[in-house]
């Protein structure tokens, strides 16, 4: 098949143009960053081609780019808790229009769209959320924007459409979820609010890509399906960081704090923020509120329709991430001491 990966130089984006060229599909990847694009060409198996676009502006590339493909995988986006919201909607809703359009316009029979389970939160404990329950109000712009992404390619003439909702996403080249735990492992206490006990779901970063791999080459029933994606392992957030600090060797080191104080602290920075029109602040409500209370996705609905199996366990994906990662901090030292 000839696909398209766009956001191909971001964590998860890299991983599925790795896969995807390594199963001998032909593959061209969008990003901005050349230094990033010219590292996921490097690393791959075999050829892929980076074409440099920045998304929310480029309608006319895309479309161009997208002749004479099969399917689109649409994992680029702005991934953040905190941002304007004008940031947001470029990236993440006219993002994905110019996607659609590319669709359209080329007669490319199928999407996957990678969404988030984002939409799910509401500060409160949900447990085995399935894809059809009604969607609180969004928390956030991410997830505000990522909705109305959902409902453009929901509402959308492409024939075939698999939007996928991923939960924490984490592996080998993560910049966002593991690296901020592992710094504060690092120096200093990691704050446990409602006594640890929030039962989560995370996902290694390969099953998302085994996800990806499946509504690409699997027949789906009807035009449009949405599927949660996570590796079916609910731990309470206590025993994964325990697992972490065991994989990457590093103390864990806790205080018990109350929500409430943590809340109350998380507005006042972001209302600071806001005013000053400051850099993202070191807490966010929402940051901190998808490690206070539950969130665990049902995943019998892909696991029923593409055959979805999680290839790897959390244990074996700590275990390969942490090893990359002092693989990367040797390489990074060595070029210092040079």
């Amino acid at each position: 098949m000839k696909i398209l990966v766009t956001g191909g130089t971001g964590f998860l984006g890299r991983h599925i143009v790795w896969r995807l060229a390594e199963l001998g599909h032909d593959i061209v990847f969008t990003g901005r960053d050349a230094q990033a694009a010219a590292q996921v060409s490097e690393l791959a198996r075999t050829p892929a081609s980076w074409l440099a676009l920045n998304h929310g502006h480029a309608e006319s590339a895309l479309v161009q780019a997208a002749r004479g493909m099969d399917a689109i995988v649409h994992s680029a986006a702005l991934s953040s808790p905190w941002g304007k919201y004008a940031d947001f909607y470029e990236a993440n809703v006219t993002g994905t229009e110019e996607v659609l359009s590319a669709c359209i316009v080329n007669q490319i029979p199928r999407l996957i769209h990678i969404s988030t389970p984002s939409l799910y939160f509401d500060f409160k404990d949900r447990l085995n959320i399935n894809e059809q329950e009604p969607l609180p109000p969004p928390v956030n712009d991410y997830a505000s924007t990522k909705g109305q992404a959902e409902q453009r390619v929901l509402s959308s003439k492409v024939p075939e459409r698999v939007i996928l909702r991923p939960r924490a996403i984490f592996g080998p080249w993560d910049n966002t979820l593991m690296p901020r735990i592992l710094r504060v492992m690092k120096n200093g206490s990691i704050p446990l609010m409602r006594g640890g006990q929030a039962l989560l779901d995370i996902t290694y970063v390969e099953n998302v890509v085994e996800a990806v791999v499946l509504a690409l080459t699997k027949p789906i029933s009807g035009n449009v399906k949405t599927y949660n994606v996570t590796n079916g392992e609910p731990q309470t957030l206590h025993s994964l960081l325990q697992q972490m600090a065991s994989a990457f060797e590093l103390p864990l080191r806790t205080r018990p704090l109350p929500w409430w104080l943590v809340s109350a602290l998380a507005q006042t920075l972001e209302f600071t923020a806001r005013k000053t029109h400051g850099r993202e602040p070191k807490i966010t409500r929402y940051g901190a509120g998808v490690l206070a209370f539950s969130q665990t996705l049902d995943i019998s609905a892909i696991q029923e329709d593409l055959g979805y199996r999680p290839q790897l366990s959390i244990a074996e994906g700590m275990r390969r991430h942490a090893l990359w990662y002092a693989n990367q901090n040797t390489i990074s030292n060595s070029r210092s001491a040079s």
